[in-house]
């Protein structure tokens, strides 16, 4: 149930959603929790064993950033799957990314420092206060025109980066 209407689902709910699989709330969801759930949802007889499943996502626990990559990989499947509708879903998902690029956009002026998204990140709960480093370098991972900023363009293909 937790991954019905997969391609509607905001960060925010994909954020609960990892907080509920994340039953011993250690910051990661293992494999163990992982698989508990995709044997509940996906209603299935047959198992997938821990080895068939760090094999497909290739650790043995996931953060949240490598649970969102696991997420859109299994949403795109489930999209190709169902080809109907799929340019409401495009208008619906460039809503979405703009709402959310909003949220992290302190200022207004269309650009995330680092600043930001370490004072976004850090009201969620989702940094301390020696994280300050790792919001630099997500944001020069990710900054194409290199002017230590994201831009909406850049912000969305971080969003959507494993759905290319």
């Amino acid at each position: 149930m937790l991954f019905m209407n997969m391609s509607i689902l905001s960060s925010t709910d994909l954020h609960r959603i990892f907080e509920k699989l994340d039953t011993n709330c250690d910051g990661f969801v293992s494999l163990e929790e992982l698989n508990s759930v995709l044997q509940r949802i996906c209603n299935t007889s047959s198992q997938f064993s821990l080895e068939e499943l760090e094999s497909l996502v290739e650790k043995k626990s996931l953060d949240f950033n490598e649970f969102l990559f696991f997420y859109n990989s299994i949403s795109k499947e489930k999209n190709e799957e169902n080809r109907g509708g799929d340019e409401d879903e495009n208008d619906e998902l460039e809503r979405d990314l703009v709402k959310t690029f909003k949220v992290f956009d302190l200022d207004g002026d269309g650009l995330i420092t680092s600043q930001e998204l370490e004072c976004v990140l850090k009201r969620l709960g989702f940094l301390d206060e020696s994280s300050g480093k790792d919001c630099r370098s997500m944001i020069r991972f990710y900054d194409t025109n290199l002017d230590g900023r994201l831009d909406f363009q850049e912000f969305k293909n971080m969003m959507l980066i494993t759905s290319v």
